[in-house]
């Protein structure tokens, strides 16, 4: 029995994946995980405590991993200036590099793990297939994102963001941590191949021109036929007014 024990507790410790320090070194430079807590203390933890344990303000973070640390900091959501229902979209702080980026994940790897970032090959939208992603972005995604990834409005004051400002890798890195209002797709549920599937088939959305000229923002059929009725009734109504009018002078 305690041979067995032995056997068996040796053998996780060599093949299994740690989530302490070393997942964090794995992702980047040793010195990182060191770095990365200053930058913490310094940015982060009024909101999700001193050792990102949560706070009335802010979740915990520990086992987010890298793939969320990126999605927020890269686009501007986090650190949130007005903390409410839905973090937005912001200009970078002075700050917020590359290199702080990094460093920020591995110290948020080495209290858990997590989700890693991806790499340039898995969000190259080139090697996916445009055709397969829309069949999954449709089966997926359009109930709050819109056909097009144009986003949309959703409960008690949050929204589905539109994706053209979205990068691959942060397409990618939503997907995966479910961010705000977002389910969690994770490889059992979304392939990584058919993630870069749909991420060829936002990216590809992006460069359609709108063939009928000003596209509305792509929100829908419901915004183009609000204004063709208004824009119509507008029209007629001027006519009507201007056809009486010129009758009447006769």
């Amino acid at each position: 029995m305690a041979l067995a024990l032995g056997l068996l507790g040796g053998g996780y410790a060599l093949f299994a994946p740690s989530n302490s320090a070393d997942a964090a070194i794995a992702s980047g430079k040793a010195d990182d995980v060191a770095e990365g807590k200053s930058l913490f203390v310094a940015h982060c933890s009024s909101c999700h405590g001193m050792n990102a344990e949560g706070t009335p303000m802010g979740p915990p973070l520990v086992g987010v991993g890298a793939a969320a640390v990126d999605f927020q900091v890269s686009s501007g959501r986090m650190p949130a200036a007005n903390p409410g229902p839905q973090m937005q979209r912001k200009p970078l702080g002075e700050w917020v590099t590359p290199e702080a980026i990094n460093q920020l994940s591995a110290y948020i790897m080495s209290l858990g793990g997590g989700p890693q970032r991806p790499s340039a090959e898995m969000v190259d939208p080139a090697k996916g297939d445009a055709a397969k992603g829309g069949e999954l972005f449709r089966a997926n995604c359009i109930q709050c994102h819109n056909f097009v990834g144009a986003g949309g409005a959703l409960t008690y004051g949050k929204y589905a963001p539109n994706l053209n400002e979205s990068t691959p890798e942060q397409i990618y890195e939503a997907m995966v941590t479910g961010p705000q209002a977002m389910p969690v797709f994770n490889d059992s549920t979304i392939t990584p191949e058919d993630k870069r599937n749909m991420i060829a088939y936002i990216v590809q959305m992006r460069e359609l021109k709108d063939p009928g000229g000003f596209g509305l923002g792509r929100i829908g059929p419901v915004t183009e036929g609000l204004v063709v009725w208004i824009a119509g009734l507008s029209f007629m109504s001027l006519t009507a007014i201007w056809i009486t009018a010129k009758k009447r002078k006769k």
